[in-house]
């Protein structure tokens, strides 16, 4: 590959990661949600279907990139998902009355829809230059997207106590859409007949004994290793998605003081994104099986030592686990883009990743069923056992997952 192109590939990663920055925003939900309550009167119930419905409609923008993708390349699903997320905020900001349905469509459909479009998007095409680094570019995208609830989700906050939410949902809609864009209008696929650099050890694919091929969204689903790689991500999902969106109550039922407990969230996020791009760096080094090894031990010890933390009433062993679920979580979208990529071929990337992603849709609904143990037992010891239950479920899937 000549010198230029590996300067701008360089730089469509970096455009990627930033784009990602931008539209991870939406998981700062927690944040925004925050004067909705205090101005209409909504209940958590309500404010939570809001985000139910924006995580479906990000599934569903995913797979709609999927089927366009290869005739319309990456522009139209970028600019367009960048459209609907103005949009989408735009609308929110305009809201009035106590009825949710405005907030459902318009942060619920167009904006998880228009984050959907553009995520797989710049996914596919930041990977379709780095087939050499399939890992590392996967995590840098995917720490991006993780990191936007710390870094622009402070600023968020911020804003709102500064110039009112209806103000900072207008400037996300503006910020938000003009990046995605200009990202639409600077990224593209890298072209046919680009030459890349040699993989120093092609380990991903040497040490599942394989040489890949491409492979349809059909022809994918109908693998049972498929389906056993899916379950094991629904599972290790799950148990993140439970415990960030309990994070600060788990700290508090641990014995940690108020402010302790609110920088453990800000902790378990910056944990995070470390994990993204640890787990990137993984795969590319050592393979699939090591990477996801490392990702499961994680998983199990998280839960565990949460539990532990939870029974005695241990604050450092609390710091420990929540920060071990913040690592172990950031392993999944890295491991997803990583695995799809290497198992099922580039070809059909964008279509088959989406299929895959749809499995944040049932782990999304575990930190419902969660928060109804939490009510009826007023602890955290059920819930937490139940997670620790589904990490062990999540080896097993694990280690029977082999090759398409």
């Amino acid at each position: 590959m000549e010198a230029t192109k590996t300067v701008t590939r360089w730089l469509y990663l970096i455009t990627g990661v930033i784009s990602m920055l931008f539209a991870g925003i939406i998981y700062a939900w927690s944040i925004l949600k925050a004067p909705l309550a205090v101005e209409f009167g909504w209940n958590p119930a309500e404010l939570a279907l809001n985000f139910t419905i924006m995580m479906c409609f990000f599934c569903v923008g995913g797979i709609l990139t999927g089927v366009i993708i290869k005739k319309m390349g990456v522009k139209v699903p970028i600019i367009t998902g960048g459209i609907l997320v103005f949009l989408g905020f735009f609308i929110a900001s305009r809201m009035s009355g106590t009825s949710t349905t405005v907030l459902y469509l318009s942060y619920g459909v167009l904006t998880g829809a228009g984050v959907g479009m553009a995520y797989n998007a710049l996914i596919s095409g930041t990977l379709s230059w780095f087939p050499d680094k399939t890992g590392t570019c996967s995590g840098a995208l995917m720490m991006g997207f993780g990191a936007s609830t710390l870094l622009l989700g402070t600023v968020a906050g911020n804003l709102i106590q500064s110039v009112g939410w209806r103000n900072t949902y207008l400037l996300l809609a503006v910020a938000i859409g003009a990046v995605l864009v200009l990202a639409g209008m600077i990224l593209r696929f890298a072209p046919a007949d680009a030459r890349f650099p040699s993989p120093k050890k092609n380990q991903a694919r040497k040490a599942e004994g394989f040489e890949p091929r491409d492979y349809s969204a059909a022809e994918m689903t109908r693998r049972f290793t498929f389906w056993r790689f899916y379950l094991y991500c629904l599972l290790s999902a799950a148990i993140g998605t439970t415990v960030i969106s309990a994070a600060r109550d788990i700290a508090l039922s641990a014995g940690a003081a108020a402010a302790l407990a609110t920088t453990l969230v800000g902790v378990l996020s910056v944990c995070n994104g470390l994990g993204r791009i640890i787990s990137g760096a993984l795969f590319d080094a050592f393979g699939r099986r090591i990477a996801m090894l490392a990702a499961n031990t994680l998983t199990i010890a998280a839960p565990a030592i949460t539990l532990s933390a939870v029974l005695y009433g241990s604050i450092p062993l609390c710091i420990v686990g929540l920060s071990l679920c913040g690592l172990s979580y950031g392993c999944v979208p890295t491991i997803t883009s990583a695995v799809i990529n290497t198992f099922y071929g580039s070809k059909n990337f964008a279509l088959n990743f989406s299929m895959a992603n749809t499995f944040l849709i049932p782990s999304s609904f575990v930190a419902t069923l969660a928060g109804s143990f939490v009510t009826k037992t007023g602890s955290f010891t059920s819930t937490l056992i139940m997670l620790l239950i589904f990490s062990v479920l999540a080896l097993g899937f694990n280690l029977s997952i082999k090759r398409p």
